[in-house]
């Protein structure tokens, strides 16, 4: 193996987060190289996965976080014309749109700044990273995609914005066999096509009332009103629908309630008194699981369901092997400062985490208590925290 390298900081993913990140630790110009780690610098999640869903974020927004840091502006100015950037800002601002435009945004960024003197871009992942506390300085073990070389990086910072997974829970009937249809593929119509029978009845069970199962019941209807005409979906919920509400300067339920042509499709299709009539009434049956129904109603209703699809959230994705002066570290994130606390309530020198695997902890003025996940809000709170990450 190599000499290890030295930077002022590494940062774990190329996502909206990472992104962010990268771009934020080099506008402070700390002195040394930042390097970079993804298997793939290709926008992460959101472009892999999500190209096909429609936003619940106005345009202006993408537009925000694009011209955030100076580092972006510099790509933006150096990018040969006609570039995602001049095609979202043809997009009317004030609506939302598909996330391809916004991936795009975040891949022709990434292809700029990984090229920059500044940054060294690593394909590949983070295996481990130990602590050395006598020196306040961490030992990064780099593995790369192609080669299966590996490499270790000292760093003073390391920043772990290694994004989430769709949920799944255990399927709470036993003894039926019921397939798993994945979140990521029923968000993406283009493949959802050809992985349901399109000639014989199928019943889906679709578990949540969230942005992402309103949606999962959105492109399954249009399945069921085209090519596979014969689903029928079993909408699974236990509360009724919400909506972010637009207040005197702020947003009731930001992050979590429905927006866009989710919220659209919500009010005007699937609320109590509409879904009887609507033409979404043809095709999805709600199953009501609240008032402590759920168990008997997954057991009267699952049994005649071949798929399942749950939108119950993200779970985050495993972290590198992580330790202190040789042991393992129990994490605890500080959502303030964006730094962790180790098992014993100390703070964890040097490590930071952003994104969805980390986000900002933010209560509004009802005090109801959210995460703050979307790429301006991720921007918001990188540009808000790397002084504190910067300073020590």
């Amino acid at each position: 193996m190599a000499q290890p390298q030295r930077c002022a900081a590494v940062v774990v993913g190329a996502g909206p987060a990472g992104l962010a990140v990268v771009g934020s630790l080099l506008e402070k110009q700390l002195g040394g190289k930042v390097a970079w780690v993804d298997p793939y610098f290709q926008g992460g999640r959101v472009n892999r996965n999500y190209r096909e869903v429609p936003s619940n974020t106005k345009v202006s927004f993408f537009q925000a976080y694009a011209t955030a840091v100076q580092p972006f502006r510099t790509v933006i100015t150096n990018t040969r014309m006609p570039n995602p950037f001049t095609t979202m800002a043809k997009l009317d601002q004030d609506k939302t749109c598909h996330l391809h435009h916004a991936a795009d945004v975040v891949r022709a960024l990434t292809d700029g700044v990984t090229k920059m003197d500044g940054v060294l871009a690593c394909r590949g992942t983070v295996t481990a990273a130990n602590l050395s506390e006598q020196t306040s300085s961490w030992t990064v073990r780099i593995k790369f995609q192609d080669s299966h070389d590996e490499i270790d990086v000292v760093t003073p910072r390391l920043v772990l914005c290694t994004g989430s997974s769709p949920t799944e829970v255990p399927i709470p009937v036993s003894g039926h066999h019921i397939e798993r249809l994945g979140l990521d593929v029923v968000l993406k119509p283009s493949e959802l096509v050809s992985h349901l029978p399109y000639d014989k009845p199928t019943n889906i069970a679709v578990v949540g009332a969230s942005h992402s199962a309103i949606l999962a019941l959105l492109n399954l209807l249009d399945l069921a009103r085209s090519s596979h005409p014969e689903i029928r979906i079993k909408w699974f919920t236990r509360h009724p629908l919400r909506y972010a509400e637009f207040m005197d300067g702020w947003i009731l339920r930001d992050n979590t309630g429905l927006k866009g042509l989710a919220a659209d499709f919500a009010r005007q299709q699937l609320e109590d008194d509409k879904l009887p009539h609507s033409e979404a009434g043809r095709f999805i049956t709600k199953v009501d699981c609240g008032g402590g129904q759920e168990s008997a109603q997954y057991q009267r209703v699952l049994p005649s369901c071949s798929y399942i699809v749950q939108a119950v959230g993200f779970t985050r994705d495993p972290l590198p092997e992580l330790s202190v002066n040789g042991r393992p570290l129990e994490l605890d994130f500080d959502s303030a400062s964006g730094g962790f606390y180790d098992a014993n309530g100390r703070i964890v020198r040097g490590l930071y985490g952003a994104g969805i695997a980390f986000p900002e902890r933010v209560i509004d003025p009802h005090g109801n208590v959210e995460h703050a996940v979307g790429f301006f809000k991720f921007m918001k709170y990188v540009k808000r925290v790397t002084p504190l990450w910067t300073a020590s």
